[in-house]
């Protein structure tokens, strides 16, 4: 397969349009060849890119096949054969979705952290400055050439003399004017070199950059290992989102999800996103009519696309419970449950609705010891007790056995705090406490003119978040941590490396950190280039003044008030 960049860049068919909203990766992709369309959303921007890549590559297969089968129907023979090749590609469509769990059941889908990395080196040559042509010197009027040369005659005559003089200097200027002319050329072809070589000079550096910058993923990489080893929460779900992104399902299956898991339960919550029944194949034949020299389509009958549709979700549901409890090595889940939704269309009303239509919950040691090579999967499902409609392709909704939690617990209730300030009152000196409190307010009124949201975490000293900031914007919005350093020396590089980790480990779009001091200046140099904002003292007291309050700081007296404490 073509690598993702080749496939994104050209396939001259296809388009691709992508952005970050609220954390979430959004690619919409589209053919116009076979007039397919389709978002593709994530967490993780690497994960998006690659379904992005691999469904844009199988249209694109999809495309050629289309093209050749076009070509070949010229005659009797070639409809007789491809009447058959359909055929035999209908078949296999629905015999892919009959054998979906069974597909999967002897495969190895923990995580092989080596192939997540890019270890490639970058290849492309730098150019060369180019070797400029030298301009000629120009011609000097005392060059012997261009003197006149005098006989005894140009001294009595002074006619003749002067007529000498002036077919010398017409000499010179005709040559000097040739060499302004050549001199003027080759400053132009020069110059055209020049533009050359720093257009691609600038297209390396670029490339270069681009690339180094998706070689710092192999960092992010082993970190998230790290702290999957170490069961923390946020790269277990990271690695259970792996797990699910490499499932190999049909071009057409949406693989959307969300996923939660609670450390003290040991319990694993994935909200599915699954086809519709209108996704389905249903294509049963194709048939060459000779005496009418065309090609007859025969589908699939309603029930029997009901009842693939039935199969294949219960499918779905046990097949993603596999995955995730085999591909589970620091055995971090106890129980999960599995909650599949449907994006559709109402009939009724026209709308788009997205409803859960099936809920299972599976205990890890009762679900290893089915042997699923053998089961049915709606009796497997309903052993489960699990919960849907009898008919699945009703798409009647049903309550989840548990959702998805989306508040954040460290987040707790706020006060406010700049109101009791003047500009008397030392903010170098102030409980640490209720400065957290007070950068949460003077965020929350930043944020505010952009209908955005600030909360507070609970009061535990240098714990990695003391406010999170979340930007409606959909361009450059997001989740933004929040640190508040009340300081008294200089904040060293150290504090803004710890703000950096915390914003990736948040899935953050950017960093915050706020002190009543200063920053050291490789504190300034690490923040360069990162999604880092640091704002100092100095800083700190204008944005108070902006929000109509006023404060002081001293640093001096605010040590001496501290060490008094």
């Amino acid at each position: 397969m073509s690598s993702l960049y080749s496939i994104l860049k050209s396939l001259d068919r296809a388009s691709t349009r992508s952005h970050s909203r609220a954390n979430i990766w959004e690619i919409t992709v589209r053919h116009d060849g076979l007039n397919k369309y389709r978002i593709i959303r994530g967490k993780d921007k690497y994960v998006v890119e690659q379904k992005a890549a691999v469904q844009l590559a199988a249209w694109e297969e999809m495309w050629q096949r289309k093209l050749g089968k076009e070509q070949k129907i010229n005659n009797k023979q070639a409809k007789t054969e491809s009447a058959i090749e359909q055929t035999r590609e209908a078949k296999e469509a629905v015999k892919k979705i009959e054998d979906i769990l069974k597909h999967a059941l002897n495969k190895n889908y923990k995580i092989d952290w080596e192939a997540l990395k890019n270890e490639s080196k970058f290849l492309k040559q730098k150019s060369q400055p180019p070797e400029l042509l030298d301009i000629p010197k120009p011609p000097k009027r005392t060059n012997p050439y261009y003197q006149p040369k005098f006989e005894f005659l140009d001294k009595i005559f002074p006619s003749r003399k002067q007529e000498k003089i002036d077919s010398a200097e017409r000499l010179f200027k005709i040559d000097y004017n040739d060499w302004l002319e050549t001199k003027e050329e080759i400053t132009k072809k020069n110059e055209k070199l020049q533009k050359q070589y720093q257009d691609e000079l600038q297209l390396w550096e670029t490339e270069e950059r681009e690339f180094l910058e998706k070689q710092k993923r192999n960092i992010e990489i082993y970190r998230i290992k790290e702290q999957y080893f170490e069961k923390q929460p946020h790269a277990l779900i990271t690695y259970c989102e792996f797990v699910l992104s490499n499932s190999d399902y049909p071009y057409y299956f949406p693989q959307e999800f969300d996923i939660d898991y609670n450390p003290e339960t040991k319990i694993l919550i994935v909200d599915y996103s699954l086809p519709s029944v209108d996704d389905m194949p249903k294509l049963k034949e194709v048939k060459y009519v000779k005496s009418k020299d065309e090609l007859v389509e025969i589908f699939l009958s309603e029930s029997e696309v009901n009842k693939l549709y039935d199969s294949l979700i219960y499918q779905i549901a046990l097949r993603t419970i596999h995955e995730l409890y085999e591909s589970d090595v620091v055995n971090a889940i106890d129980s999960l449950v599995f909650n599949g939704w449907v994006e559709s269309t109402d009939k009724a009303t026209g709308q788009e609705v997205n409803a859960c239509i099936i809920s299972v919950q599976a205990n890890r040691q009762e679900f290893l010891s089915i042997n699923l090579e053998n089961i049915d999967p709606k009796l497997c499902f309903k052993s489960l007790k699990g919960v849907g409609s009898s008919k699945l392709h009703s798409l009647t909704p049903i309550a989840p056995i548990l959702n998805i939690s989306r508040e954040d617990k460290r987040f707790i209730s706020s006060y406010d705090v700049a109101g009791e300030l003047d500009d008397t009152y030392n903010l170098a000196a102030m409980d640490w406490e209720d400065f957290e409190h007070l950068i949460r307010e003077l965020f929350e009124r930043e944020f505010s003119q952009f209908c955005g949201e600030v909360k507070v975490t609970r009061a535990i000293r240098d714990h990695g978040v003391d406010a999170v900031a979340f930007d409606p914007d959909p361009l450059r919005g997001g989740k933004i941590v929040i640190q508040a350093k009340r300081y008294t020396n200089t904040v060293g590089v150290s504090a803004v490396r710890d703000l950096y980790g915390t914003v990736l480990n948040e899935g953050a779009t950017k960093g915050i950190l706020v002190t009543t001091a200063d920053y050291g200046p490789d504190a300034y140099e690490f923040a360069k280039g990162k999604p880092l904002t640091l704002l100092n003292g100095s800083n700190l007291l204008h944005l108070l003044e902006k929000h109509g309050h006023k404060a002081k700081i001293d640093l001096k007296a605010a040590k001496q008030i501290l060490d008094d404490r």
